[in-house]
């Protein structure tokens, strides 16, 4: 009869730590689970904006310095909304951050910063929403020294 108690001792430890395995198991699949849905409205959204037919598209090329780099500009004219795709853009050296510009183009160049890039690295999509603006008759992107600057450096 030990012998018995013994075994069925052992047979519910067992089980107790299959339980425990399994419950530890489901709460790191619901927390998978849960960034996956988190990832996918995140892609549905820049999805949104790349679809918005009122959204005027504005293709940016590299200049001297990194002619390889591209970005793309998202504007809705009648909502003012701003969104930067950034994904042909490396990732910003320590200590420097990518700055947007809404540009006037007459009477004289008149940039106006419309936001930095800040989180570069943990954006995983590269699309990011800046200030609105409304009068805008170009956009600049410049790497900046971190916190942005009031006029655009140009060196880069």
């Amino acid at each position: 009869m030990l012998i018995g108690i013994g075994i069925q001792y052992n047979q519910l430890k067992q089980t107790n730590n299959q339980v425990v395995n399994a419950t530890t198991e489901k709460v790191k699949v619901e927390q998978e689970l849960h960034q996956l849905e988190l990832k996918n409205k995140e892609s549905e959204s820049n999805l949104a904006i790349v679809r918005d037919t009122k959204n005027t598209v504005v293709a940016l090329g590299g200049q001297a310095v990194a002619p390889e780099t591209s970005a793309k500009v998202y504007w809705n004219k009648e909502t003012q909304v701003v969104y930067i795709d950034a994904a042909g853009m490396p990732e910003p050296p320590k200590g420097m951050v990518y700055q947007i510009w809404s540009l006037k183009l007459q009477p004289q160049l008149t940039p106006t910063s419309i936001g930095l890039l800040s989180d570069f690295t943990a954006n995983d999509s590269k699309i990011f929403a800046v200030d609105k603006t409304a009068d805008a008759e170009a956009f600049a992107i410049t790497l900046e020294p971190a916190g942005g600057s009031l006029r655009p450096t140009m060196e880069q």
